[in-house]
Formats: structure tokens, sequence, C-alpha cells
């Protein structure tokens, strides 16, 4: 058994009810992840666990990073991201954030089609996006997202994401 996804899952579900919640996870909980996984995996692998567990901390918080540069999600899910990738490691991570990105996709599109605002929100985006893009300012689109957009917490992706990595990696 390995004892980083025990660690993984009371992590989750406990970022899972802050996040839904209180529409945030809160810094503690996300440093608390990565000190869980840097030393799991300190003690586990000695050298070689530890710099897995930085390594992948480091792409998980990185590439997330560079969502949050364009807002595309909050600060707390790139410390998520961050913690999961202390926790489970360099690829574990990498393929968790490719499922994340992919669910929530999927949960966009159907919030846009279950709500029936698709064609009205599409086109009002590639107005602003279209406006940002004429005075080469984010001005238009920032106020696409606070007043137009849809938003859900990140964790609803990240979970069906994380459950995807592990059948594959391991079950499939």
């Amino acid at each position: 058994m390995q004892w980083h996804f025990i660690i993984l899952i009371i992590f989750l579900a406990i970022v899972c009810y802050y996040d839904i919640r209180q529409n945030r996870i809160p810094n503690w909980l996300n440093l608390a992840g990565i000190l869980a996984g840097i030393l799991y995996h300190l003690i586990a692998g000695q050298m070689a666990g530890f710099l897995d567990a930085m390594f992948g901390m480091l792409a998980g918080g990185g590439i997330m990073l560079l969502l949050y540069i364009f807002k595309a999600l909050g600060a707390g899910d790139v410390k998520l991201f961050a913690a999961i990738g202390a926790i489970c490691g360099v690829l574990f991570t990498l393929y968790s954030v490719m499922y994340s990105i992919v669910f929530a996709g999927i949960i966009a599109l159907l919030i846009l089609l279950f709500t029936r605002t698709f064609l009205v929100s599409m086109t009002v985006a590639i107005l602003h996006i279209y406006e940002s893009w004429k005075k080469k300012s984010l001005t238009a689109l920032d106020e696409f997202k606070r007043e137009f957009s849809n938003r859900y917490p990140f964790i609803y992706a990240v979970i069906p994401g994380v459950v995807t990595t592990f059948y594959y990696m391991y079950l499939a």
C-alpha cells in the first residue's frame, strides 16, 4: 500500500470541504499538505523521495501558476496543486493537472448548456476578447470574468482529475 494516497485522500477531503463551503482554500491547509508530502517522501524514500516531492511541488504549482497569471483560477488552486505534487510526485501531478483541466472544461460546457446561456455567453466573451486585443489591455476580460462568467469551485474538477489519474496509473 502506498501511504501517500491515504494522505492525499484526507487532504483532498478537507480541501473539498473548505473550497465548497467558503469558496477558498486556506493557506495553512495547503502548507500542511506540502509539508506532509515532503516529510512522508523524505522518510519513505530518503533523498530520492524528497527530490520527487520537491519536483512534484514545483511542477504542480508551476503549471497552475501560469493559469493563475491568466486569471483562469485562484491562488489557492495553485498552492493546492503544489501540495498534490509534494504528496504524489511529478508524474501523478502532471496527469492530475491535465485531467483536472479537461474536467473543468467539461463542467464549464455543462454549465453553459444547462443554463441556456451558451450563445449569449460566447458572444459576450468573443466581444470582450476582441476589445482586449484591440486595446491591448486585459481590462475587458477582467470585466467579463467579474460580471458575466459562471464560477464554480475548481475542486469539482480536481477530484475527478485525481481519481482518473489514479485509475489509469495504478488500476488500468
